[in-house]
């Protein structure tokens, strides 16, 4: 078995498919690496590839009329990347900036080969379709975190959303993604820490009840 389809077969999107039909997405693809903090595209890039990230994680954000970073989400392996909101083009418009935070691998496919090749056979509509429904679960998401959630919602919710993240970033790294201040961040752990929902040993987080934890970002209080 060569690189590239091992690879391949390591994304979950493609498990339905017959050696016949992976041998189709190795000849329409190609494997790429990025080193840590390079960029896959920036705001307003066009290309005619659709990216998998098969490892690695993979930053997405958008700079303010203030040259400000706004964190929208992350993205982890086994996932689609790109952002469609059309099939009836060819070329793939991108609506953020894409930076990778440790060394990553990509799958590129050819989109237009893989709409003839598969969507217009009904082949992996259904998982494609998924992908993109994440996608807009994600960023529902950023809507809240952004314009609804207060502090310790924002905390809570990134907590349950991504604990791995969370605990390999530096304190100051999540507060300024979370757009709150760090005195804000420490004051918030150590509140749900006090209520026995987290506990932290060596500045790692563990949750202890989730639910509640859940609960605040849905409405609870604390």
């Amino acid at each position: 078995m060569n690189e590239k389809l091992y690879h391949i077969k390591q994304l979950f999107f493609f498990d339905s498919l017959n050696s016949e039909m992976l041998n189709i997405i190795d000849s329409i693809s190609r494997v790429v690496k990025y080193p840590k903090n390079s960029i896959l595209y920036y705001e307003n890039d066009t290309n005619n590839k659709i990216f998998f990230l098969v490892s690695g994680l993979l930053k997405v954000y958008k700079i303010d009329k203030f040259e400000n970073e706004i964190f929208l989400y992350n993205i982890h392996k086994n996932s689609l990347i790109s952002e469609l909101t059309t099939l009836d083009n060819n070329i793939i418009h991108c609506f953020s900036n894409a930076e990778f935070m440790e060394d990553s691998t990509i799958l590129e496919v050819d989109f237009l080969e893989f709409k003839a090749q598969f969507l217009s056979k009904n082949i992996l509509n259904t998982e494609f379709i998924n992908e993109i429904l994440s996608k807009t679960q994600q960023l529902h998401c950023v809507v809240n975190r952004e314009l609804v959630f207060d502090a310790t919602a924002k905390v809570a919710f990134t907590l349950c959303d991504d604990l791995e993240m969370f605990n390999t970033l530096k304190r100051t790294e999540v507060s300024f993604m979370l757009h709150i201040q760090p005195e804000t961040l420490s004051r918030v752990l150590k509140k749900l820490k006090r209520s026995s929902i987290i506990n932290i040993e060596n500045s790692i987080v563990t949750i202890l009840d989730k639910k509640l934890l859940q609960n605040i970002y849905n409405g609870g209080l604390l």
